[in-house]
């Protein structure tokens, strides 16, 4: 059966999304990363695992494939964006009410009944799934019980109030699968639901 990783970049104090304008994350998914080597290879090998990525209507529609389609074609030999020609690459699929039908390369739409489209997803054959938010989607499937995995990459930043995904699950305890300090200051922590 597959799993389901959620990958969310988080503040030091539990945030994934500022209320202002601040530039907290070591990488704010343009060309200039302050990640270290050792970061980039390990986000990368995440992805050799992942068959489909699975997408809120608002993330398509902001620009998500697009914009990873096009650091793709920029960077065609950098390794550190091998990840970009993956997520072109895989299935995604986009849990959306109010879309109708794809207008994406290797997209499919289906319903916006989490548990039920998430699971016959998971019930299905290949590699892993992977989605990257935002906010009120990761939210939502953390709630619905449907991660079996979380991988928190941690910036060197506090924000004092933000967007939370984890606010509307109620509690949960998290068993701790791995947690590495990389040399830019990025700590990443991978969990999985306890028992």
């Amino acid at each position: 059966m597959k799993k389901l990783i959620l990958q969310m970049q988080m503040s030091v104090d539990g945030f994934v999304g500022a209320n202002e304008d601040h530039y907290w994350q070591l990488w704010e998914w343009g060309d200039d990363s302050a990640w270290d080597g050792e970061l980039k290879q390990d986000f990368n090998v995440v992805f050799a695992g992942i068959d489909t990525i699975l997408l809120s209507r608002k993330m398509a529609e902001e620009g998500y494939l697009t914009h990873w389609g096009n650091a793709a074609k920029k960077f065609p030999r950098d390794p550190f964006y091998a990840f970009a020609q993956r997520i072109v690459d895989v299935q995604k699929v986009v849990l959306s009410d109010r879309l109708k039908a794809s207008r994406w390369e290797r997209t499919t739409v289906a319903s916006g009944d989490l548990p039920r489209e998430v699971n016959a997803l998971k019930a299905g054959e290949g590699g892993d799934m992977a989605v990257f938010g935002g906010a009120g989607f990761a939210s939502a499937l953390i709630a619905a019980g449907l991660v079996d995995e979380l991988q928190l990459f941690i910036n060197p930043a506090v924000l004092g109030a933000g967007r939370r995904i984890f606010d509307q699950g109620g509690f949960r305890a998290l068993r701790l699968l791995g947690s590495k300090a990389y040399a830019c200051g990025m700590v990443v922590n991978r969990y999985a639901p306890a028992g």
